[in-house]
């Protein structure tokens, strides 16, 4: 009795240790999330479909055939979706569902025809209006969400340009935040995923990768530079040899290798890594904020012609403002 709870304590503590672990995993790829604008739904989705074919293909592995109930019992979800989708395609991260609002409305803003000019690019717009505004292409495309918020969702990642008289201008189709490009987004994926796969490897102790880490805390900040500059110069010279190495395996080899033959891909990596003593002083904070000034709804002159019941009364001297709804 005493045995078979402390295996249920050791599992527990297995569980929280590897959800920590999941969750400093996690923390840098939300960054990397919110620069390229992917929502939490379509991460999760991610997660259920990859998790599922998976387990499926372990399942498989092991008994030689496929069971739902099985991959339903390891990845604790309701076997109908594990049926779905096993017989759905493998999608494509870009078809799935939950697309994020910022990108949704970007789209509108380049191929809903109320929203170009004569030219076909997107106009320059008002951020208020019944018609043709940003205003209503958050109406159109937001979600529900307020025009401040999406405003400066947009502007923050430069996706959009405020310009004079209220008015904004698209700067790109995708919201995607200056600096990230395809090719540096794939390279993280491959090697980041390497990186991981590693160190599970090595953590499940089966047929250890080598791996080996120096590190130092409490370092004076005025010589991280020196330290950077010598393991930079350090890790170029190791890195030609690594590669000469590689190179130098395969001369002298002439026969091929046989179609069906598993081949290897062998990488070795070095990295330099960085990070800084986080400290907040809440108070210098609040006083550096400041208040956002709000957005003035004005009625324009062409407003007040297509309203006449509102010429000569209060109404047609008013201003609203749009105040923070987060």
């Amino acid at each position: 009795m005493a045995s078979a709870q402390h295996r249920g304590d050791t599992a527990d503590l297995f569980k929280e240790a590897t959800m920590v672990a999941l969750k400093r995993v996690i923390d840098p790829l939300l960054n990397l999330m919110a620069d390229a604008n992917v929502t939490a739904q379509e991460l999760n989705q991610l997660i259920r479909e990859t998790a599922v074919r998976k387990a499926a293909k372990r399942v498989v592995k092991e008994n030689g055939r496929e069971s739902k109930s099985r991959v339903a019992i390891a990845t604790g979800l309701p076997r109908s979706e594990v049926a779905r989708i096993l017989a759905s395609p493998d999608t494509l991260p870009s078809e799935y569902s939950g697309e994020h609002p910022a990108r949704r409305l970007l789209a509108g803003w380049h191929d809903n025809p109320k929203f170009l000019t004569m030219e076909g690019k997107p106009a320059d717009l008002p951020i208020f209006g019944r018609t043709r505004s940003f205003e209503k292409l958050v109406a159109m495309y937001g979600r529900g969400n307020p025009v401040r918020a999406m405003l400066d969702e947009l502007t923050r990642i430069d996706a959009v340009e405020r310009l004079a008289n209220q008015r904004v201008r698209a700067n790109s189709r995708t919201p995607i935040i200056a600096g990230l490009t395809i090719d540096a987004i794939s390279k993280l994926g491959q090697r980041g995923g390497d990186l991981l796969k590693a160190l599970v490897n090595n953590a499940r102790d089966k047929s250890i990768v080598f791996e080996a880490t120096a590190d130092i805390r409490d370092v004076d900040p005025t010589i991280v530079s020196v330290i950077r500059t010598e393991i930079v110069r350090k890790g170029t010279s190791f890195i030609s040899d690594v590669d000469a190495l590689l190179h130098r395996s395969r001369e002298g080899v002439t026969q091929k290798i046989p179609d069906g033959v598993n081949k290897c891909r062998v990488e070795v990596a070095v990295y330099f890594f960085q990070v800084k003593d986080e400290f907040v002083d809440n108070a210098a904070t609040d006083s550096n904020k400041g208040r956002r000034k709000n957005l003035r709804r004005a009625l324009r002159a062409a407003n007040k012609l297509g309203n006449r019941k509102y010429l000569g009364s209060r109404k047609s001297n008013s201003k609203v403002s749009l105040r923070r709804r987060d």
